[in-house]
């Protein structure tokens, strides 16, 4: 028989009582997490940025952005370097991670930790995200994983994302619930008016990443429907 006893009473009003109060616990911190989160994250925060989220783990955004060797990839609101400390290496030596963000400390976070991980292809940008420091065009790929809602005016953040991507680049948003969430069909609406269609969604409502591409210009699409008519 196998060598177990069932408990007492009295312990399992122990262990009720126990798991009562963790679980009080965790809902205080929950709500104190809620109502004194800020935009941006605080540095002083940091810690809880290295936990991995359900459905926007870095395995799931890899397969949502696709990143490849040799592009230039750039994440804005890279935060202490979760996700940058892996796609880097997916894109080889010849490939390229900018990462942009309004605090310095952030920034200086990430490339300590990509020194001491031996990745030298990570470039920071101190900048403000709707205000982006490049030229249009120079992207393979850009992403943003619980960024887009702390950033005033997100829509100016798309369509900075849309200037910099290359014709046929992609636009990966990573949302989770919190105070900042921005809901799919928000920005669905969204990218729809920076000119970026949907080209995939991966996990639920409050937890979900959607790839986007730009459309094609009207002008690029006309000769298609002359050459159909």
């Amino acid at each position: 028989m196998p060598a177990f006893r069932i408990p007492s009473t009295s312990t399992g009003h122990t262990r009720r009582v126990t798991v009562a109060a963790a679980t009080g616990a965790a809902a205080l911190a929950a709500g104190a997490w809620w109502f004194t989160d800020q935009a941006p994250y605080p540095y002083a925060q940091r810690r809880l940025l290295d936990i991995p989220l359900p459905f926007l783990a870095t395995a799931n955004l890899e397969g949502m952005l696709r990143p490849r060797p040799g592009e230039r990839i750039l994440e804005i609101g890279p935060g202490t370097g979760l996700q940058a400390l892996h796609v880097a290496p997916r894109l080889g030596p010849s490939g390229r991670l900018d990462i942009v963000d309004i605090q310095q400390e952030m920034l200086n976070h990430v490339m300590a930790r990509a020194e001491l991980a031996n990745i030298a292809t990570i470039h920071p940008h101190r900048a403000d995200a709707r205000e982006l420091p490049f030229e249009p065009g120079t992207f393979d790929a850009v992403y943003l994983v619980t960024a887009l809602g702390e950033i005033p005016e997100p829509e100016r953040v798309l369509g900075a994302a849309a200037t910099v991507l290359k014709p046929g680049g992609r636009l990966v948003v990573g949302e989770f619930f919190d105070r900042h969430w921005i809901s799919f069909g928000r920005l669905h609406r969204l990218a729809d008016s920076c000119g970026l269609h949907l080209a995939g969604r991966r996990g639920p409502s409050l937890a979900y990443l959607a790839r986007f591409r730009p459309c094609p210009a009207t002008s690029e699409v006309q000769p298609a429907f002359a050459a159909n008519s």
